[in-house]
């Protein structure tokens, strides 16, 4: 086992090299055949190498850790499982924030807090919003989408000769389906009820390609967005599906949320159309 050290603003830290500090399944065998459990493992039980890596084990446990103590929290999470040597709870408490992306320190995340994600609770983990005390107002959204053809395909689909069928009229019937069943494709999504979807696809001769516009409106606590863009996405991969066998090169692009309007964040409209 080799052990280094390094300085770092002044202060020795222990980097235990990450090729050398993995003790092999033998040596926990070995370890645990000669001791009734991980838990009851003494340090006077150890050989005289391993021993002193449960020294510095134990010490390390005694420091907080920092971002850059990765090295040294994997390894004391494996001396952990041999020695039983609980690891020290601030010290626990900060790699699982750490591991989670999100801390309880402001520092933890630059430019981000728990507020800005409102489908992240406190802990760090995936939350349906309770949306049972917002008012309910008209919400309106639009968002587009853009199918890239190439020739061959483009030219099929202006003439209506693509082998599955009607290719528009296919794609706009995916889309407001699709709108219909966001909150079962998307998880933490609530299921609304649309006052409208309205999914409209055009030509465009210049690119060769298919632009879908989709618009949906509700009367309700929370924005349809979502379902916008969903109406979009299905639509444009339709549009793939009947097209893939005329070419291999198509590619759906600048699928985008254009505007809203409604709620407590009020109207958006995208200025880089």
């Amino acid at each position: 086992m080799h052990i280094g050290f390094c300085r770092k603003e002044g202060d020795a830290r222990m980097l235990l090299y990450k090729g050398s500090m993995r003790i092999s399944s033998l040596i926990y065998k070995s370890l645990l055949s000669s001791s009734t459990s991980c838990c009851s493992l003494q340090c006077s039980h150890l050989p005289p190498c391993l021993r002193m890596l449960h020294t510095n084990f134990i010490a390390l446990n005694s420091r907080a850790y920092s971002k850059e103590d990765d090295e040294i929290a994997e390894f004391n999470m494996e001396l952990e499982t041999v020695f039983g040597q609980p690891l020290h709870q601030d010290a626990l408490s900060r790699k699982n924030a750490q591991l989670s992306g999100f801390g309880t320190s402001d520092h933890s995340r630059p430019g981000l807090s728990m507020n800005t994600l409102t489908h992240v609770d406190d802990s760090g983990k995936a939350s349906m919003v309770n949306i049972m005390e917002k008012s309910s107002t008209y919400r309106l959204a639009a968002a587009s989408g853009r199918v890239l053809l190439g020739t061959l395909a483009f030219d099929l689909v202006c003439a209506n000769k693509i082998s599955k069928g009607d290719v528009l009229t296919v794609a706009q019937i995916a889309g407001i389906q699709a709108a219909k069943q966001t909150s079962n494709l998307i998880p933490l999504c609530h299921n609304i009820l649309l006052s409208g979807v309205k999914v409209d696809l055009s030509l465009n001769k210049e690119l060769q390609a298919v632009e879908v516009h989709a618009e949906v409106t509700s009367v309700g606590p929370t924005g349809v967005e979502m379902e916008a863009l969903t109406a979009v996405s299905v639509a444009c991969l339709t549009v793939y599906d009947m097209c893939k066998a005329a070419s291999k090169e198509i590619k759906i692009s600048n699928i985008q949320l254009d505007s809203k309007s409604g709620g407590k964040s009020g109207d958006w409209h995208r200025t880089n159309m």
